[in-house]
């Protein structure tokens, strides 16, 4: 990739603003440049009034003078479309009050666009289709992202949690946030109930952090975690196939919060709960490859209705 000097200088400005603090060999190393090509930089930066401070010596480096205030963020044409798609994919995130801050959110991007860019942004939201997910079930945005900052700091969280049992008050460790098949959930451990614990963010009313830390536990795997968890929910169908397709293709195609998936030889073994074998059935006759069903025994009974559902289908529009 070939960059323009003017977006190496204004990369330099974003490194320092993001980092605070920065050895020449750091900005070197990044920017794929030697170092007295960095010097020049600097020196475009301060000439430009911009008060890049230079730290002489062993851990000398630059940064930006403490309290100075940056210009607006400048955006290129193709980062103005990753925002514009991700804001757009932000509104079907299952996130309470996303639409209207997404509209607000592109709303003040285009205001700022020269008139080219901003057709080309009006042309995205307009023919871009997303599909709206009828199962999605909407979280509190605020309560999703303290919980994320609470398992990025490794702090304990205070929370109101509804279930069946009633409402509940508990002390909460989120090792991660997990979106997945429509719905938020946390996966950590339950202070109130001594064990690890899957919750519905949808479910949590009230959060607040605490001071007190958690230590999760080493190489803890939340997704698989919560995949297993699942599986022991009585009102599911537990199953068990195994694939005819390498591992690495099975995990390209089917996604992980759909199923567990290991290899068993030249084949793979997928384990899975799931509420509906019918419309389970459909998906894995979609994978177009050859299985084996090891369980429930219903699933054989899901796969010949689909089968007959076919042959009549195929039969009815021969005639």
């Amino acid at each position: 990739m070939v960059y323009r000097p003017t977006a190496r200088v204004l990369s330099v400005l974003e490194m320092l603003q993001a980092n605070g603090h920065l050895s020449g060999n750091e900005l070197a190393a990044r920017l794929e440049v030697d170092v007295r090509t960095v010097r020049r930089y600097i020196t475009t930066l301060q000439d430009m009034g911009i008060p890049v401070e230079a730290e002489i010596g062993r851990y000398g480096g630059y940064a930006l003078r403490p309290g100075y205030k940056l210009p607006p963020l400048m955006f290129n044409d193709d980062e103005v479309v990753m925002l514009t798609l991700g804001l757009m994919m932000a509104h079907n995130a299952g996130l309470s009050g996303a639409s209207v801050a997404v509209e607000s959110a592109l709303a003040k991007i285009a205001r700022v666009l020269p008139f080219e860019l901003r057709e080309r942004l009006r042309a995205l939201q307009a023919t871009t289709w997303q599909n709206d997910d009828a199962n999605e079930v909407l979280a509190e945005a605020s309560i999703v992202s303290l919980l994320s900052l609470a398992s990025q700091q490794k702090r304990q969280v205070r929370l109101h949690y509804g279930s069946s049992g009633g409402d509940t008050e508990r002390v909460f460790d989120a090792y991660n946030v997990i979106h997945t098949g429509g719905r938020w959930y946390t996966v950590g451990y339950c202070q109130l109930r001594q064990a690890m614990r899957t919750l519905r963010i949808d479910r949590v009313t009230e959060v607040s952090l605490l001071e007190t830390t958690f230590t999760p536990p080493d190489d803890f795997d939340a997704l698989e975690y919560m995949l297993e968890s699942f599986q022991a929910i009585p009102d599911r169908w537990d199953i068990e196939v195994l694939l005819d397709m390498p591992l690495e293709e099975a995990r390209r195609r089917i996604p992980r919060g759909m199923a567990s998936l290991e290899a068993v030889g030249e084949r793979v073994r997928l384990r899975t709960s799931m509420p509906d074998l019918d419309e389970f059935a459909r998906t894995l006759m979609a994978l177009g490859c050859h299985l084996t069903i090891v369980e429930p025994p219903e699933l054989r009974t899901a796969f010949l209705d689909l089968a007959e559902e076919m042959t009549r289908i195929a039969r009815e529009t021969t005639a």
